[in-house]
Order: C-alpha cells, then structure tokens, then sequence
C-alpha cells in the first residue's frame, strides 16, 4: 500500500462490498463455462464415446479460446476503466481536490491506475480454476496456463497506463477514449508494420515482437510452432512480461513527470468574431444561437475539445492503412477462413467508426451530467425532441468523416469490381443502419446510468461484447461445420446468456417490454445474419439485421423523446 497510497486502499477497501463486484466475478466464470459447454458441443456433438486424445484436444482448444478472448477482454477494459475513471474526475471537478491534498505525483497516478485495474485483476483471479479445468482434460501444462495469465496481466497494466496517461493529459471525455483506442490500435499497427519491414529474424524484428502481447501468447498457446520461428530474445514468454511491465513502468513514470503540468489546465476560451469584423467591435461580439441550441453547442463550440482534429487524423491514418491492406492482399484467400482481404479491412474501420461514435454518443450526456448543465437545460424551454434529436445531430456531425470514410471504401470496391451494386447497396446501408444504432446506444446508456463511468463502460462494453460474440459465434460455426445443427442447442445457450448480459445493460434503469424484446431478438436474429452470411445470403441477411437494430434503436429513442423526465428518473409518470 505504501506505493500506490489511500486511493487504491478505499478501492479495494469498499468496491467488495457493491453487488457489482460479486455479479461481474459469478457472470465471468460462468461466461467461461458455458463457452466451454458449446466447445464442448461442437468439438464432441452428443456422442458418448471420448478417448483420451479427443479430451486433449478438447482441453487444449479450451485454453487457447479462453486465452485469445481473456486478452481482449483485459486489454481493452483495462485501458477503458483507467481512462474513464479519471476523466470522470475531471468532469466532476474533484480531480483538482485531489491535487490540492498532500498525495504525491507517484500516489496519485499509480493509486488511480491500481484502483481502476482492481476488477480486472479480480476477473483474472477467478478465472484461474476456468483454466486449471482444461490442464486436467490433457493437452495443456500447468506452466502454460501460469504464463498466459502472466502475459495477459502485464498486458492489462500496459493498456491501463496508457490509458492514465492520456486521461491526465487531455481535459474532455471524449478526446480520451478517442485518443486511447486509436492510440492502442495505431500502435499495434506500427509495431506490426515495423516488424515486417525490418524482418521477424532481425535483432530490431526481435524487439519489435516483444511489444504485441499477442504473440507473446501465441507462444504459449503453440510453443513448438513459434519456437520454431525464433530463436532468440522472443522466444520465451518471460521476455514479453517483462517488455509489457517496462513499457508500463515508462508511460507511468512520464505520467508521474507531468501530472501537474498538465493539471490543473484552463480550458476557458472566448468567442472568436469572423474575418471582417472590426477591433473596435470585436469584444462586444456574441454568436448567434440557432433555434435548437443543443445542434448549435454540438456543432458550433468546442464542446469536445479545440484539437479533435488529431483524433480524426488519427482515424484517417488507421484508414489508409486498411485501404492499403485491402488493395496488397491476395484476393483469393480467405482471412481465418470467413472473410476476403477486402471485406476484413472494412470490418475493421467500420467497428473502430462504431466505436468511436458510440463513445462520443454517451460522452456527449454524461458531460452534461457531470459539468451540472443537464439540470439547467431541463429548466429551460427546450423540448425532449430537441434535447435528443440535437444530440444526436451534434454526434452525426462531430463524427462524420468516420461515417464517410468506410462508405468511400465501399464504393471503391464497387468500382474495382470486388463488390456488385447489389452488395454495395446493402453494405452501405446496414452499416448505416448500425450507425445510428451506435449513436442512439451511447445515449441510452448515458440516460440510464447515473455514474458516468457506469455509462461509458456499459454503453462501449455492449458495442464491444456485441462485436466480439458476433466473432466467436463465426468461429465456432466453423468449427463445427457439417454437424452445425446438432450443435445448434449449445449456440442458443451461448446466445441465450448473451441476452440476458444485454437485457440487464439496455434495461437497468427503464424497463419496458420493447427493450426487453429487443435484448432477447438481437443476439438471436444476429446469430441468423451471421449464418447467413457464411451461407453467402444477401437480401435476407440485411433485412434481418435492418429491422432488428432500426427495432431496438427505436425502443431506445421513443421513451428518450416521449418520456424524458421518467428516462432520467426525474418522476415516475404512469409507470405505477
């Protein structure tokens, strides 16, 4: 405790004590078990007879998928609790009490970091017997099973420091979830693109490795195939713990360094008069309010920061290099077996837009919430359609170069001829349909959650486990193949749990039977779009997927536009 200070001390002294705490490490472990019952399902179908081989198998397919998905999980929650906490501090304006105490730059940045990271460190705990299970079928050693959570944990506190790291820089919510995904992925990217240039054989490819803590768990999970590879420091799983902790331990120390450089920060700006306008008039000068103020504050001010540019600059880079993917790869191979060069670059920019709209959807709420302007706006005039049709058209336009961009990729295999019109048309359409799905998901989360950091990791950890169980899905379909409908009852219980996790997110504050409908048709009717693609369908998958999220976007809106004050909580209405 001397290190990290009181902070992490209340944490770890009050967060067991939530019902939270108990329900996320119950839902967990049993999120891991029933993925194993389904790989269970699919790798055994419901025949009796199991050698001691097939268990091997079984247990060492086990391990790899809890591995692949543990990693993702930590990582990207890592690096969301630890930016999101403190920018709720920031929102709240208690940060600046917390620099006035007499904690140290050490005690505020590493208590801060350790308390975020509590309940990942808490996930990776329970999940060990999770772990210990696939050792007892065979296939996997005990050592393996250590270095995997070893890999996974240094990791986590790696994504977390960069997180701290920008949050303590940057002031707005926004431009810190923003900056920390894009960072995170253009990183990964850099590395990689560094790695094949330099050579994975070099001394530099070597050390390059080193910083993606994916291939230091791919080689746990296949010790023999990467080995075989390289010979030298990337060849043990000792070298990527210690590269994470060192790269942890450098963006923590340059955390420390400039802690109260950047804070307290003033982010007070005045009005700015056009070109033409006279000195003599320019102090006096004021802007003009559009009818709906809430559309002018989101597209006329700097309600999210005076350098957002950077992060759609940023975006951009991540752009081009898909586009650059899509145009060098094979167009005959298909990319784990599933999807083109092409299609899989598309994927990719069009979940990070996905993302990065949902988080400026429910920052742009929770802002107002914690800045105490959302009380004032309620006191006005302003109606619950202009409150959530202006936020909603601020978000729009605040994000649009990453709508437009992937619809420009589209067209350009359009006119390539990697796409047909009818394919383009049904692209481009289902992906604005879930457009607006993001946006309208980051409000609803901001509306039902009253603690900022609840809504942002509620709200982008749907989008997230949304994406991620639509992967998992694709993946276990082929893994199943020719006996996909002996196993179908495995994947209903897989996605029967997912929408029961998505009935309580969408439903926590408001339940209504459109939102509890929806819950439950989604992971359903999404499981249907994924077959259907696999199966090459195209009219039908984006029917299916058009009416089933335009569905649950209009379950979130109709009570946010006819029913504000019961949406907030404010007044129970006729709900009695």
């Amino acid at each position: 405790m001397f290190v990290v200070g009181p902070i992490f001390s209340r944490e770890a002294l009050t967060a067991p004590r939530q019902i939270q705490h108990f329900a996320a490490r119950a839902g967990y472990v049993a999120a891991l078990f029933v993925l194993m019952y389904t790989l269970g399902q699919v790798t055994f179908g419901w025949q009796q007879e199991r050698h001691l081989g097939d268990l091997a198998r079984f247990g060492a397919i086990c391990f790899q998928v809890f591995s692949l998905l543990q990693l993702t999980l930590v990582v990207f929650f890592s690096l969301l609790f630890a930016a999101g906490n403190i920018a709720q501090e920031k929102d709240r304006k208690t940060l600046i009490l917390l620099l006035m105490t007499d904690l140290r730059n050490r005690e505020l940045v590493l208590g801060k970091l350790t308390a975020s990271l509590l309940i990942v460190g808490v996930l990776l705990a329970v999940s060990l017997p999770a772990f210990a299970l696939t050792s007892l079928l065979g296939g996997v050693e005990i050592q393996q099973i250590g270095w995997s959570l070893a890999v996974t944990a240094a990791a986590a506190l790696a994504a977390g420091s960069w997180g701290t790291l920008i949050a303590f820089w940057r002031e707005k919510t926004f431009q810190t979830l923003a900056y920390s995904v894009l960072g995170l992925v253009l990183f990964v990217g850099l590395i990689e693109t560094l790695r094949a240039v330099l050579g994975p054989q070099s001394l530099a490819g070597e050390w390059l490795t080193l910083a993606n803590p994916l291939r230091g768990l791919l080689l746990v999970i296949d010790p023999l195939a990467t080995v075989s590879q390289s010979a030298g420091v990337a060849s043990h799983p000792l070298s990527y713990v210690l590269a994470m902790l060192g790269l942890a331990a450098a963006l923590s120390a340059f955390t420390i360094a400039r802690l109260r450089v950047w804070n307290p920060s003033d982010q007070r700006s005045q009005p700015t008069a056009p070109e033409g306008v006279s000195d003599a008039h320019r102090k006096a000068y004021t802007r003009k309010v559009w009818h709906n103020p809430i559309i002018w504050r989101e597209i006329c001010t700097s309600a999210y920061g005076r350098k957002v540019f950077v992060i759609k600059l940023a975006y951009l880079v991540a752009f081009l290099a898909a586009a650059w993917f899509a145009s060098q790869a094979p167009t005959d191979e298909l990319i784990l077996g599933m999807i083109s060069p092409a299609g899989f670059a598309f994927v990719g920019v069009a979940l990070l837009s996905l993302m990065l709209i949902n988080a400026q959807a429910v920052t742009s709420f929770t802002t107002e919430r914690d800045a105490k302007t959302l009380e004032l706006l309620l006191v006005t005039d302003i109606t619950a359609k202009e409150f959530i049709y202006g936020k909603l058209g601020g978000i729009f336009w605040n994000t649009k170069e990453v709508i437009v961009l992937p619809l420009l990729l589209v067209i350009s295999f359009l006119v390539q001829g990697t796409l047909t019109l009818e394919d383009f048309v049904y692209v481009s359409l289902g992906f604005l349909v879930l457009v607006v799905f993001a946006g309208m998901l980051g409000l609803h989360g901001g509306i039902s959650f009253d603690s900022s950091r609840s809504a942002i990791a509620n709200s982008l950890g749907t989008m997230f486990f949304l994406f991620l169980g639509i992967f998992i899905c694709m993946m276990l379909i082929l893994e199943a193949r020719s006996s996909f409908w002996l196993q179908l009852p495995s994947f209903l219980v897989f996605i029967l749990g997912g929408a029961i996790g998505l009935s309580a997110s969408l439903t926590h504050k408001n339940p209504s039977p459109a939102l509890t409908m929806s819950a439950f048709i989604l992971p359903f009717f999404t499981f249907y779009v994924i077959t259907g693609y696999l199966l090459h369908e195209t009219l039908g998958v984006w029917l299916v997927l058009t009416a089933t999220y335009g569905f649950t976007t209009l379950a979130m809106l109709i009570p946010a536009v006819s029913e504000f004050d019961v949406a907030l909580g404010r007044t129970s209405g006729d709900r009695g």
